[in-house]
């Protein structure tokens, strides 16, 4: 079983879909990045140009127990109105898989129905573009299985939220520690 698949689309947000694969792999966990179109290269939102590992169609989402939705615009924009990507969120979340979004990426979840009001966070101003209401001011907010990270500097955080959560809280100290990352008594 791999740990987490990362949605790419046209426009995302590099630092937070890249800080990520770096994150969870430094912690050896299983991590593919996936184009939602029919070929690997994805140019993020500061034209950098990537190569995703696979294809939506290339994958069985059964393989992962965990998906992630970076932010960036139109990146997450594209990611929304995407039904494979909306569907694929309804069934990690019947399963009770892990679900992570950062930036504008929650408005993913809010397109599927995911959201609770005040139950997540996301980029200042997003919010006027969601359905679910009081978003909460903090660096990231778990809610049963889905998380979510307010922006681009908290993608590190985020990914060490995700290595404790798919891997272990040893782990994740680890990964923190190895970083450099200040200390942050509320967060490990």
């Amino acid at each position: 079983m791999k740990d987490l698949l990362v949605f790419l689309a046209d426009g995302f947000e590099e630092v937070e879909a890249l800080t990520i694969v770096d994150v969870l792999r430094r912690a050896e966990l299983k991590v593919e990045t996936v184009s939602i179109t029919d070929r690997n290269e994805v140019r993020g939102t500061h034209d950098v140009r990537v190569l995703a590992d696979k294809t939506f169609d290339e994958i069985n989402i059964e393989d992962y127990r965990a998906m992630y939705i970076p932010g960036g615009q139109p990146g997450a924009s594209n990611l929304m109105r995407d039904k494979k990507v909306l569907e694929c969120a309804n069934l990690f979340n019947d399963d009770e898989k892990f679900i992570a979004a950062i930036c504008a990426g929650p408005q993913v979840l809010d397109a599927a129905n995911l959201l609770k009001n005040g139950k997540f966070t996301c980029y200042p101003g997003v919010e006027d573009r969601l359905k679910a209401e009081n978003p909460q001011d903090a660096a990231v907010v778990v809610e049963n299985n889905i998380i979510t990270a307010m922006g681009p500097a908290l993608a590190i955080l985020l990914g060490v939220k995700l290595v404790e959560i798919l891997g272990s809280k040893e782990k994740a100290e680890e990964v923190y520690e190895g970083l450099l990352i200040p200390k942050l008594k509320e967060f490990i």
